[in-house]
């Protein structure tokens, strides 16, 4: 069995697009899915099965809940071993920063630093990112709300062709704890 977590983009946001999380999680155990659990109210869900891949499962779950709750969802999945990579390999001093000013954005497939070329990284200083695994991070001193940053690097234009979900370094760090095999 491998442990999993299933980030869902883009629900229970500002009053649209509802997913109640126990009928999320009464979903995937209809799913074939054991120990569902979910993290917060903005769609993280951790999981374990013993069947198909990161992108099968993802799709298959973003079919489901477009069945059962009449709405698209995109979802990512990533395994414990991806997700405790990401969080290790952060290139900014998460242990001297506050949550708030941390985040990582997911992305369906690799990207490259051609995606941003038309970003001037002087422009948005003191705020920073760097290019992961599939990933962005993202230091934002003032938060992701008011991160200008945050707002040129989520345009149409960057995320193209990709599924893009953000988690702050708390929900980052909670879902290696959540997703770590246990014992």
């Amino acid at each position: 069995m491998t442990s999993y977590a299933a980030l869902l983009r883009g629900i229970n946001v500002g009053g649209s697009r509802k997913l109640p999380m126990a009928d999320l999680r009464t979903l995937m155990a209809d799913l074939g899915h054991e120990g569902v659990r979910t993290h917060l109210q903005s769609g993280q869900a951790v999981f374990t099965t013993d069947r198909g891949d990161q992108e099968s499962l993802a799709a298959e779950l973003s079919r489901a809940i477009e069945e059962r709750f009449g709405f698209p969802v995109d979802v990512l999945v990533r395994e414990h071993a991806y997700l405790k990579a990401v969080a290790d390999a952060c290139p900014f001093p998460a242990a001297d920063l506050a949550p708030k000013q941390l985040h990582v954005t997911y992305f369906s497939a690799p990207v490259t630093p051609e995606r941003f070329a038309e970003i001037d990284p002087g422009t948005h200083l003191p705020e920073e990112y760097r290019l992961g695994d599939r990933c962005l991070y993202l230091y934002a001193p003032e938060g992701l709300g008011r991160s200008r940053l945050a707002e040129v690097l989520s345009r149409p234009r960057t995320t193209k062709g990709v599924i893009a979900t953000t988690r702050n370094w708390n929900t980052v760090l909670k879902l290696v704890e959540l997703t770590a095999p246990e014992g």
